[in-house]
């Protein structure tokens, strides 16, 4: 059977812009993996009408409600007496989850200190439900069955609700079915969600088992393959043909499977092939060294990356000449090659990429349009420059032309014979 689902954060701060809700975009991405349809995002205020109106529609077109916020000490965290009360559930007190809360406000406050009654609030829980640890927090999180629905109630911190969904509620999801859910999630960047979604249209609107869902990151977009099996391995069976014509569809757009970033593609070749990297940064300052250095063990095949922010940096830190500076400006492809052999040669690598650009806000002092990006690559298989214009804010900007310049390691990799 497959479940459909529908989150309901709580809190007027949500409301106001005060916070943003990443509890749902967390939970979604969880619910997926576990092949569970989200229907619905709704946000509503501390207000018991409004909340009570939030419930019962979301009780009417899913099979699995999951709430986060509204579950603190204060009168206005009313999310467990308005869920109670649409469900007939009756709240107690769970004896366990209090002498943890007394626990860890001595804690926190001291010994002397009494406990005020509302702090136990958080103890109040619907009767005979499943009870979820806060680990994380004060607050327990909770599930139970109520006229052939889910309901899981958790915290709405995010240091707390995101622990306690992956460690609890995701194991507890899975529960409910004596099928196996897995997923994959293929990596593509170079090419938009509606030429993904055309190229594959055919093949996801005719499957029921596996599925096929493309979604949108950061300048990239992802395909997540899921299966339903009695066993894990039949569910991998039936996935691993659809991660083939996927591949074979997009094309050398894929980047990589089931990994994490574009950096831990890049990292993977060049352990694979046995090569070295260096970048020579402007725009990006230094983006590329930092995302390669986050992953371990990249010592000994990222050898370190260069700053090169002005013209005098690039003269001094690379060799770049003065006179071609002066000519071809520092935002264009001659001096994009000329920093991506430069970076090479003295790290004494085997590639060397490099990216000079604008970020903005705005043309720089040249004219320079924002958002227009020289990247190079300099190997043994030659030289090469890519000239791209991006849209977007300074950070989205940055963040992309570093991924892009990586892609530009990354198919040169992939062309490499093994070390």
């Amino acid at each position: 059977m497959a479940y459909t689902a529908e989150i309901l954060a709580v809190g007027t701060e949500l409301l106001l812009g005060g916070i943003a809700n990443t509890d749902a975009q967390m939970i979604s991405r969880g619910l997926a993996e576990l092949g569970i349809v989200v229907h619905h995002h709704v946000v509503v205020g501390d207000n018991p009408e409004r909340l009570t109106a939030a419930v019962e529609q979301a009780k009417s077109r899913a099979d699995i409600l999951i709430t986060t916020g509204g579950m603190g000490p204060t009168y206005d965290d009313i999310t467990k007496d308005v869920v109670c009360a649409c469900f007939g559930k009756k709240l107690v007190m769970d004896d366990r989850s209090a002498a943890r809360i007394i626990a860890l406000y001595r804690k926190r406050e001291g010994p002397k200190v009494p406990i005020t009654e509302n702090n136990l609030r958080q103890a109040m829980l619907p009767e005979g439900c499943t009870i979820f640890k806060n680990d994380w927090g004060t607050a327990p999180g909770c599930a139970f069955e109520a006229e052939g629905k889910r309901v899981i109630i958790l915290p709405g911190p995010p240091r707390e609700c995101t622990p306690m969904f992956h460690t609890y509620v995701m194991p507890y999801l899975k529960s409910l079915s004596d099928e196996v859910i897995c997923s994959r999630t293929v990596h593509t960047l170079g090419m938009g969600e509606s030429r993904i979604e055309t190229l594959l249209h055919d093949r996801m609107v005719s499957m029921t088992n596996p599925t096929l869902a493309p979604y949108v990151g950061t300048g990239e977009a992802f395909i997540r393959i899921t299966a339903r099996a009695a066993t894990e391995a039949e569910a991998m069976a039936l996935i691993e043909p659809e991660i083939d014509y996927v591949k074979k569809t997009l094309g050398d757009v894929v980047y990589g499977v089931d990994v994490d970033s574009m950096e831990e593609a890049v990292l993977s070749l060049l352990k694979i092939k046995r090569k070295t990297m260096a970048a020579a940064e402007s725009c990006t300052g230094g983006l590329i060294a930092k995302r390669m250095t986050d992953l371990p063990g990249a010592s000994w095949f990222f050898r370190g990356g260069v700053v090169v922010y002005s013209n005098e940096a690039k003269e001094t830190l690379l060799g770049i000449p003065h006179d071609l500076l002066e000519t071809y400006d520092a935002v264009s492809d001659v001096t994009a090659e000329a920093m991506a052999v430069a970076v090479r040669e003295k790290l004494g690598v085997d590639i060397g990429v490099s990216v000079t650009g604008v970020a903005g806000p705005g043309p720089d002092e040249n004219g320079n349009p924002e958002g227009l990006v020289y990247m190079g690559i300099a190997s043994d298989a030659g030289v090469q420059v890519k000239i791209m214009h991006f849209d977007g804010n300074r950070e989205f900007i940055r963040t992309v032309a570093a991924t892009r310049t990586m892609d530009l390691a990354r198919r040169a990799l992939e062309k490499l014979e093994d070390a």
